[in-house]
């Protein structure tokens, strides 16, 4: 049996994907994918490689992701799919670049400064 594997990751998230030739099913930490995100924009998100490369009903994903939020969750399977779907054919490499899917969000969380309560926002100031 085929299976091809792409590893994404955003912010604190990392996702583990796992292409298989099969009828599209996207399954992800052994949930549906309907089922594991509430928000549609979220669904669409995971979908926009396949989409993109028009293989949508062709391969069956199978997604083990941990850490972050949802959003970060999603950004991340979208990441592990794209990399995945370069395994499959490498033809598909100018559609997803192009489409900015491979690169890695370098966006991360800022760490917390001393003298001040979070990274930037400083203690509330009072002239008496």
């Amino acid at each position: 049996m085929t299976q091809y594997y792409g590893t994404g990751r955003r912010k604190k998230s990392i996702a583990r994907a796992y292409l298989t030739p099969g009828t599209g099913k996207i399954t992800v930490n052994k949930r549906d994918l309907d089922e594991y995100f509430g928000l549609e924009t979220l669904k669409v998100i995971v979908r926009q490689p396949l989409a993109a490369t028009e293989t949508l009903d062709k391969y069956d994903v199978n997604v083990m992701v941990h850490g972050g939020g949802f959003t970060g969750q999603a950004g991340a399977i979208r990441h592990g799919i794209a990399r995945a779907l370069l395994k499959v054919d490498g033809e598909f490499r100018p559609i997803l670049k192009k489409a900015g899917y491979l690169t890695r969000d370098p966006r991360m969380k800022e760490r917390k400064k001393y003298g001040l309560k979070a990274a930037r926002r400083a203690p509330q100031f009072s002239k008496r």
